[in-house]
């Protein structure tokens, strides 16, 4: 491992330790934070797989039903039928915080005349499998909308895992092992320091005996 380019100084040494204890901690929050934020990915992603699996067969279903209705109703009747919706749906977008990564909240309400049908048309030139369309997309709207707002928020969380990953590894391989060495490095050479000025000493002391004697 290569050390940092430094002067071999007490000061130096002293700095870089200082530099150590932080870095050691923060790799140590960082995995705290990597793992937690896995654990909530997986709920995360466990919960969407769930959902899609809901929100797909009841958007089987309810295709099934509008190609039923097809069948037995003229385009234009169609069409016809479709064209004024009884209901408005308001859409709310705020975000919300999970271990440092903002994600999408959505909120939405549906709002309809008092009284109103959920049906936009009459149903004496209408089938009753666009009835039961209707109903089915009506109804999985809201799930709809809350997997739309799970899957992003596995989205972000999954690139959030992936640079907090990519920072405890540079901590982990490069910086702490850079410092440990560079911080051994200038121990040894302040050792040979010592050494070196010790023996100069230990010189200077003889020749001054020798001048004494």
């Amino acid at each position: 491992m290569a050390i940092i380019r430094v002067n071999p100084t007490r000061m130096e040494l002293t700095r870089l330790k200082k530099r150590l204890a932080v870095a050691t901690r923060g790799h140590k929050l960082l995995k705290d934070k990597r793992d937690e934020l896995m654990k909530r990915f997986i709920d995360l992603v466990k919960k969407n797989k769930e959902l899609r699996e809901r929100v797909e067969g009841e958007l089987v279903e309810a295709f099934g039903n509008f190609m039923m209705a097809r069948a037995v109703m003229s385009s234009e009747v169609m069409e016809e039928a479709l064209m004024y919706p009884t209901q408005r749906t308001d859409i709310k977008l705020s975000k919300r915080n999970i271990m440092g990564v903002d994600v999408p909240r959505i909120e939405f309400t549906q709002a309809k005349e008092e009284g109103a049908s959920p049906y936009p048309y009459g149903f004496v030139n209408t089938s009753g499998e666009l009835d039961g369309a209707i109903k089915t997309l009506s109804d999985i709207l809201p799930r709809m909308i809350e997997l739309a707002e799970i899957e992003k928020s596995c989205q972000l969380m999954a690139e959030e895992i992936e640079k907090t990953r990519r920072r405890v590894n540079a901590l982990e391989h490069i910086m702490i092992p850079q410092l440990t060495e560079t911080i051994r490095y200038i121990k040894m050479k302040l050792d040979e320091n010592e050494r070196a000025n010790l023996t100069r000493l230990m010189k200077v002391k003889d020749m001054l005996e020798e001048r004494e004697g």
